[in-house]
């Protein structure tokens, strides 16, 4: 039987890619018995832990939110990867740190 590249379609993103012979013979030779899930920038993400090779997604594929905040420590205005919850405060970065490290 002549190996042919094959389409396949990203679980992530949804396009289509290419899955050559050269890599199908990659996995036969590794022993893998699946083929791969996901096209080359979703995996590319996964790996880097952006999940569905978005930077704005998380893992899960929902969408990642950024919100502009100012710290209700030094007043610097900050982004957060999160809505903050009304009545509680928000720190930037380097005062959330300050605050962790002198409580332990």
């Amino acid at each position: 039987m002549e190996a042919t590249d094959r389409q396949l379609t990203c679980k992530d993103c949804g396009s289509e890619f290419l899955f050559t012979v050269g890599e199908q013979r990659f996995f036969q030779e590794r022993g893998l018995t699946n083929e791969p899930k996901r096209c080359k920038a979703c995996r590319g993400g996964k790996q880097r832990g952006q999940g569905a090779g978005d930077p704005g997604k998380r893992r899960d594929g929902r969408q990642m939110v950024e919100t502009e905040v100012v710290c209700a420590e030094c007043g610097q205005s900050t982004v957060v990867p999160f809505v903050p919850k009304q009545g509680r405060p928000v720190l930037c970065r380097a005062c959330y740190k300050a605050s962790q490290d002198s409580a332990e």
